[in-house]
C-alpha cells in the first residue's frame, strides 16, 4: 500500500550560530522532516535533529562564492516536497531578516505547497548580546537599527546616512566588506569618536571581537585580518560591554 505524499516546507530559522540557541519548535520541526535543506552558516550537529532516513541537502552561500542560486533553492523547495513529504528548510539566523524568507514562502505558495514559517533568534541582537552589548539602555541608547551593509544592488544601505544621524545603536548585517564605506559615513557626520565593535563567528567558539573607534576600526579590522561572517555594531552602548571594557579605559587614559 503506497503512502500518500503530503508536501509541506517549513521554513526555520536556526538562531545566530550556536547551536543550542535553536528553539524547540524549530527542533521538533526538524524532527519531523522527511527533507532538511539547509544553509552556510548551519553548525552540522543541528543535523541531528532530523531522523537519520531524512535527506540533508547542502544548499549554502558564503560571500564571494554563491555555490547555489536562490531561485535553484526555491524550485528544490517544491520538488522535494512533492517528492518526499515535509522540507524543512533550515536557515542561519531568522529567516525574515535579509533572510530571503518571504520570497522562499511566496515562491513555494505559488506551486500550491503549504508552508509554515518558525522564527529564529536574530544575530542583529543576540551576537551583541553574547558579547555583552545591549542595543538599548536606558540613558544611553533608546532605539536600535538594524541595516544591511549589501543591499541586492550590492550596495551600502542608503538607511545608514540616516541612522548616523540618531543617537540609535546600529547594528550592520553582512558589512565586512564595507566597512570603510561604513566608516566614511559615519566620519561624515563627524562621529569619528563613536565606539564600534565587529564580532566575527558571534556565538560560536570560533568567536572574535575586534573593537575600538570609527577613526580606527579599519586599522584593527585589518590586524585582526576580520571576515565574514561578522555583525557591526556601532554607538554608545559598545562601551557598556565588560568584555571590552578594557579596550575603552585605554582609551580614557591616552585620551582618544
Amino acid at each position: 500500500m503506497n503512502t500518500v505524499i503530503q508536501p509541506k516546507v517549513t521554513l526555520v530559522g536556526a538562531g545566530p550560530g550556536d547551536p543550542e540557541l535553536i528553539t524547540l519548535k524549530a527542533v521538533l520541526a526538524l524532527n519531523k522532516a522527511d527533507v532538511v535543506l539547509y544553509d552556510a552558516l548551519i553548525d552540522p550537529v543541528l543535523l541531528d535533529h532530523a531522523p537519520d532516513s531524512a535527506l540533508k541537502v547542502f544548499v549554502g552561500k558564503r560571500v564571494g562564492k554563491h555555490s547555489f542560486p536562490q531561485q535553484d533553492t526555491n524550485q528544490l523547495c517544491v520538488s522535494l516536497a512533492k517528492k518526499h513529504g515535509h522540507v524543512v528548510r533550515l536557515k542561519g539566523g531568522d529567516p525574515f531578516v535579509f533572510g530571503r524568507g518571504s520570497e522562499e514562502i511566496e515562491y513555494i505558495e505559488a506551486f500550491g505547497v503549504p508552508t509554515e514559517m518558525i522564527p529564529g533568534i536574530t544575530s542583529a541582537i543576540a551576537v551583541p548580546a553574547s558579547a555583552g552589548i545591549p542595543v538599548t539602555k536606558r540613558g544611553v541608547s533608546e532605539s536600535f537599527w538594524v541595516v544591511t551593509g549589501t543591499t541586492s544592488a550590492g550596495e551600502l544601505s542608503k538607511d545608514l546616512a540616516l541612522a548616523a544621524q540618531s543617537t540609535a545603536t546600529v547594528v550592520v548585517l553582512m558589512g565586512t566588506k564595507k566597512l570603510a564605506d561604513i566608516v566614511s559615513v559615519y566620519r561624515e557626520f563627524g562621529q569619528r569618536d563613536l565606539p564600534i565593535a565587529i564580532i566575527q563567528s558571534g556565538t560560536t567558539i570560533d568567536e572574535k571581537i575586534t573593537a575600538g573607534f570609527i577613526h580606527d576600526i579599519e586599522e584593527k579590522a585589518f590586524e585582526n585580518k576580520v571576515e565574514a561572517p561578522a555583525i557591526i555594531i556601532i554607538g554608545e552602548v559598545v562601551r557598556e560591554s565588560i568584555k571590552l571594557a578594557e579596550v575603552y579605559r585605554e582609551a580614557v587614559k591616552y585620551n582618544l
